[in-house]
C-alpha cells in the first residue's frame, strides 16, 4: 500500500481516537444505526422519490436540473453535478460546516440520544475549545442573554416588558431563543471571562469591543435576537436598541466571521423549514419581529432577509425546500425597490416569484396579529401578483408619460424576463411577453428581440469569463476510424493510460464492496471468488490495486469485509466520490417494471450473481489475452518444435476460453493490432 494511503488511513485513525475518548464507540454506533438519511436530509431539502432512490437540487451548487441521488438502501448521496458525496454524518458535516464530533451530537440530539461520553483530559478540552470556539461561545452567550431576560431584574423589567408590548407569548420567545444584554457596560463580557472564554475570541465573535485599554459589551441595553442556521446553530445575533439616540443604529448585527455570512443567512429558517416544505411555500418578510409575530399568529413558512436584497446563496437555502417565493412588502417605496433588485436572480434560478402589498399602513406584524392566521393567508391568496406584473405596475406609476423612464423601463422588463429558462418555462415566459408589451404599448416582436439580446449578451459574458479563467482548451485530433478501433482495442488488452482498463478496475471494486460478503457456489463468499480469480498484479490503477490490497489485508486479519460506509467516509476525496457515483449509478427499474408487476426494484439475490459474473468475465478475458500475448512472444524466440507445439496448443485453449467467455456474455471484442494481417 502506498505512502499516501497508509498517511489517510493514519490519519482517520487518530481522528477517531480523538472524538472517541470524548463519545464512546457504543455511542457513536447507535447514532449511526438510528439515522435515516432520507429523513435528515429531509429536513434540509426537498427530497422526490424516484425508484428506490430519492433525487433534488443539490444544496451544494446552483443547478436547475436535479443531479442530488440519494439512496435509502446503501445510506448515501452522490451529486452528479458537482461530485459531493457521502452519508448522513458527511451531509451535516458539510452542510453545516461542522466537526465529525459536532455532527454525532447534532444527530444524536435529534433522535434524542443520551450520548455517553468519557472523561476528557485538559487537553482535549483545550483542542476542542480551539476548534469550536466560535460555536461554543455562541451558544454560551444565546443562553446567557436568554436566561437575563427571563431571570435577571433589568431583563424583566426592560426587555421582557418590550416583547410583551409586541405581543410575543413565553413559548413564542423561548422558540426564538429571545434575549437581553444589560446596560451595564461589561456585566457580560466579565461573566464570559469568568467562564474561560478570552477577550481576543470574544472581541472576533463581535460580542465586546476594546476601548482606552478596556473592552465593553456591545449589545448593552439591547434585546437580542439569536440568528440561527438550518440546524439551529446559533450562528450570530440581531439587536435592537430600547432607548431612542441619534448616536447608536436601531439595530447591529454581528460582523461577519467563520460562522456569520449575512449574506447566506436567512433568519428564522430554523424554526420555520418544516412549514416551508410542507406547504411548498416561503413566505419572505423584512424583520426579525415580522417572523416572530406571524410564527406567533400561525403563519410558519416565514423567513426574513433582514432588510437586504436576496443574494444566490439565500435563494439556494430557499430552493432546497420549496421553489414557490412570495415576498411581502408594506408598501413602502425605498423597501420595494431594493429588494426587487434580487428577483431577477430568483427567476433564472427557476423560482415562482409572487409579491404581496399589504394594506396601507400594515406591516407584516400588525397585520397578523389583527386580522388572524387564516384572514392574513386568504388575503395572500387573494392579492399576489407575479413578479413581471408587480414590475410592471410600480414602474408605470413612476415612469407616467416620461419617455425616457419608459424605455428604461422596457429594458429592464425585458432582462427580468430573458432570465426565465425558456426551455423550462416557454408558456410562462410567452405570457410575460405578450403582458409587458401590451402594457408598456410596444411591439411584440421587438420585445422578444430585446429579450433575445440579452440572452445573447450573458451567455456571451459568461463564455467570455469562462475562457478567461480556464483558458482555451486545444482541440483533440480525432483519430481515423481504423485507429480509433486500435486505440479501443489497446484499453481491453492493458494499456494502463486509457480509461476503459482503469473504469472496469472500479467496477470490480464497486462489486466486492456491494456483494463481498454475500454467498458464491464453491466459495464462502464472494470476496474468496474475487481474491481467487483476480490477478492483483494486472490491475494497471495504482489507487484501485492499493484499495484492492488494503480490502482483503483487512478481511484476512479481522475476518471482516469493508462495508459500504467504510468508503463513503472514506479520508481521501477522490475515493470517497468515485464510490459513491458507482454505487448510486446502477439503472433503475423499468417503468415497464413497475407498471406491470408493481415492481419498485428487483431485489439483490436476483441481481448480484450475474453482476459478479459478467464483472469477473473481464478479469479473466484480460488474464487470458495476458497469456496469449506471453505465449506469442515465447513462441517467437522457441526454437524446440516440440515445444512450440506444446505452446501452439495452449495457445488454443486460451482462444477457446477466450470464445467461450465472450459468447457466455455477449461482449463485442475488437481484435488486437497483433492478430490482424
Amino acid at each position: 500500500m502506498s505512502y499516501v494511503v497508509c498517511f489517510y488511513i493514519a490519519k482517520a485513525n487518530r481522528c477517531f481516537l480523538t472524538f472517541a475518548d470524548m463519545i464512546t464507540p457504543e455511542s457513536i454506533q447507535q447514532v449511526m444505526s438510528r439515522a435515516e438519511i432520507v429523513d435528515v436530509l429531509g429536513q434540509f431539502i426537498r427530497l422526490k422519490k424516484r425508484g428506490a432512490n430519492y433525487i433534488a437540487n443539490c444544496p451544494f451548487h446552483n443547478e436547475k436540473t436535479p443531479s442530488f441521488n440519494v439512496s435509502p438502501a446503501k445510506g448515501i448521496y452522490k451529486c452528479f453535478g458537482c461530485g459531493k458525496a457521502g452519508d448522513v454524518i458527511t451531509f451535516i458535516e458539510e452542510h453545516e460546516k461542522l466537526t465529525y464530533p459536532e455532527a454525532i451530537r447534532w444527530l444524536a440530539d435529534y433522535y434524542k440520544i443520551t450520548l455517553e461520553e468519557t472523561e476528557r483530559t485538559p487537553e482535549q478540552q483545550q483542542q476542542q475549545l480551539a476548534s469550536e470556539s466560535l460555536r461554543i461561545l455562541n451558544e454560551y452567550a444565546a443562553g446567557y442573554f436568554h436566561d437575563n431576560l427571563l431571570q435577571g431584574q433589568e431583563g424583566q423589567l426592560v426587555g421582557l416588558s418590550y416583547f410583551k408590548q409586541r405581543g410575543f407569548r413565553k413559548e413564542i420567545i423561548e422558540r426564538f431563543r429571545l434575549g437581553y444584554n444589560s446596560e451595564d457596560g461589561d456585566v457580560f463580557y466579565k461573566a464570559a471571562v469568568g467562564k474561560g472564554y478570552s477577550a481576543e475570541l470574544l472581541e472576533r465573535a463581535g460580542l465586546v469591543k476594546n476601548r482606552n485599554n478596556g473592552y465593553y459589551d456591545v449589545y448593552r441595553g439591547r434585546v437580542i435576537f439569536p440568528i440561527q442556521g438550518m440546524t439551529g446553530r446559533v450562528l450570530g445575533f440581531g439587536a435592537r436598541i430600547l432607548k431612542s439616540t441619534e448616536r447608536a443604529p436601531k439595530y447591529i448585527n454581528t460582523p461577519e466571521n467563520e460562522l456569520y455570512v449575512k449574506s447566506r443567512i436567512l433568519y428564522g429558517m430554523y424554526q420555520s423549514r418544516q412549514a416551508i416544505g410542507k406547504q411548498d411555500e416561503c413566505l419572505l418578510v423584512e424583520g426579525y419581529t415580522d417572523v416572530i409575530s406571524l410564527h406567533q399568529g400561525g403563519v410558519e413558512n416565514v423567513v426574513s432577509s433582514s432588510g437586504t436584497s436576496l443574494t444566490e446563496d439565500q435563494l439556494r437555502l430557499i430552493g432546497q425546500l420549496t421553489k414557490n417565493l412570495t415576498i411581502l412588502y408594506d408598501g413602502d417605496a425605498a423597501g420595494i425597490k431594493a429588494a426587487l433588485r434580487g428577483l431577477d436572480m430568483a427567476l433564472s434560478q427557476s423560482f415562482n416569484v409572487q409579491l404581496v402589498l399589504l394594506p396601507d399602513g400594515e406591516d407584516p406584524d400588525s397585520f397578523v396579529q389583527k386580522s388572524g392566521a387564516v384572514k392574513f393567508h386568504e388575503y395572500i391568496k387573494e392579492h399576489k401578483q407575479d413578479v413581471i406584473s408587480f414590475r410592471l405596475q410600480i414602474g408605470l406609476k413612476e415612469a407616467g408619460s416620461d419617455p425616457v423612464k419608459r424605455s428604461k423601463l422596457v429594458n429592464e422588463i425585458a432582462e427580468s424576463i430573458s432570465r426565465i429558462n425558456k426551455a423550462e418555462d416557454f408558456a410562462l415566459q410567452n405570457h410575460y411577453v405578450r403582458q409587458a408589451a401590451q402594457k408598456l404599448n410596444v411591439d411584440e416582436a421587438g420585445m422578444i428581440n430585446l429579450i433575445n439580446k440579452f440572452i445573447r449578451e450573458r451567455i456571451e459574458n459568461e463564455q467570455r469569463k469562462a475562457r478567461k479563467s480556464e483558458g482555451v482548451t486545444p482541440r483533440e485530433d480525432v483519430l481515423p476510424e481504423p485507429d480509433k478501433i486500435a486505440a479501443e482495442t489497446d484499453a481491453l488488452i492493458g494499456d494502463p493510460k486509457k480509461e476503459k482498463e482503469e473504469e472496469q478496475e472500479w467496477q470490480l471494486l464497486r462489486v466486492l464492496i456491494e456483494y463481498g460478503d454475500k454467498p458464491y457456489e464453491g466459495y464462502d463468499c464472494v470476496a474468496g471468488l474475487i481474491e481467487d480469480r483476480v490477478e492483483t498484479k494486472l490491475l494497471v490503477s495504482d489507487t484501485v490495486r492499493e484499495l484492492f490490497v488494503e480490502y482483503f489485508e483487512n478481511y484476512h486479519q479481522t475476518g471482516t469485509l469493508f462495508d459500504t460506509q467504510h468508503y463513503v467516509r472514506y479520508p481521501v476525496e477522490k475515493v470517497k466520490n468515485k464510490m459513491a457515483s458507482l454505487l448510486l449509478s446502477k439503472q433503475e427499474t423499468s417503468e415497464n417494471w413497475k407498471n406491470k408487476y408493481g415492481i419498485e426494484s428487483i431485489p439483490i439475490e436476483l441481481i448480484y450473481p450475474n453482476d459478479v459474473d459478467s464483472t469477473l468475465s473481464y478479469f479473466e478475458l484480460k488474464k487470458i489475452l495476458f497469456l496469449q500475448n506471453q505465449l506469442t512472444n515465447k513462441l517467437q524466440e522457441e526454437k524446440d518444435p516440440i515445444k512450440q507445439h506444446v505452446m501452439q496448443e495452449r495457445f488454443m485453449l486460451l482462444r477457446k476460453a477466450e470464445r467461450e467467455i465472450l459468447k457466455r456474455h455477449g461482449t463485442v471484442v475488437y481484435q488486437s493490432r497483433k492478430y490482424r494481417s
